[in-house]
C-alpha cells in the first residue's frame, strides 16, 4: 500500500521560543571560550612564536633598541627548517646560557670565514652583505677560521657595536631556538624581516 504524501494534511505550526540561559550557564561558556584562547596562545608562544624585545644596537639597520619582534621557535626546534646564512637568529650566549642574543648567520657548518678590513670572506669568496650599511662596517681583520661541525659563525649587523663570533667563537647548534621574522612594534616599522 503506497501512501501519498503531499495529500496528507499539514502539521500545525508550533512556535519553539528558546529558554532564557541563564546567568551561571552563560558565565560557564565564556570562561570555558576564555580558558580555551589562553591554551591556544600559550601553545603558541610556547611552540611556535614568542614575542622578543630587541636590547641594544648590534642589529641595526636591521633591528633598533627596544623593538618588539616575532620570532619562530617551531621552525628549528622540530626539524622544518634549516639554519641559512643570513638567518636572524636568536640563542643562548655561550659564555652565559642565561642571557639572549640575536644575530646574522655569517657561516654554517664546514665553511671558512675570513674578514679583512671589515669585508666578510666566505669559503674564499666576498659575502655581498646589503644589509649593512658602510658607516656600520668596522675595518676589523680576523684570519680564515674553520667553522666546526654544528656550529654556527654569526655577527651583528652594526658591525663596530657588536658582539658576536668574531670575539667569542661560533654557536653550537644547541644553543639556537628562534629565528627573527617579524617586527610589530613599532607600528611604523611593522613587516617581515629579511
Amino acid at each position: 500500500m503506497n501512501e501519498d504524501v503531499s495529500s496528507a494534511a499539514p502539521a500545525p505550526e508550533v512556535e519553539i521560543t528558546p529558554k532564557p540561559r541563564s546567568a551561571f550557564i552563560g558565565t560557564v561558556i565564556w570562561f570555558r571560550d576564555l580558558m580555551l584562547s589562553v591554551v591556544i596562545a600559550i601553545v603558541v608562544i610556547l611552540f611556535l612564536y614568542q614575542p622578543v624585545k630587541v636590547e641594544g644596537t648590534s642589529m641595526m639597520p636591521s633591528l633598533s633598541d627596544q623593538e618588539r619582534i616575532f620570532i619562530n621557535k617551531f621552525l628549528y626546534r622540530f626539524g622544518l627548517g634549516e639554519v641559512m646564512r643570513g638567518d636572524m637568529v636568536v640563542f643562548y650566549y655561550p659564555a652565559d646560557p642565561t642571557k639572549s642574543y640575536i644575530k646574522r648567520v655569517i657561516g654554517l657548518p664546514g665553511d671558512t670565514v675570513a674578514l679583512e678590513d671589515g669585508v666578510v670572506y666566505v669559503n674564499g669568496s666576498r659575502l655581498d652583505e646589503d644589509y649593512v650599511p658602510d658607516e656600520y662596517r668596522d675595518r676589523q681583520s680576523i684570519p680564515l677560521t674553520r667553522v666546526p661541525a654544528d656550529q654556527f659563525f654569526v655577527m651583528g649587523d652594526h658591525r663596530s657595536s657588536s658582539n658576536d663570533s668574531r670575539s667569542w667563537g661560533p654557536v653550537p647548534r644547541a644553543y639556537i631556538y628562534g629565528k627573527a621574522v617579524f617586527v610589530y612594534w613599532p607600528l611604523e616599522k611593522m613587516g617581515i624581516l629579511r
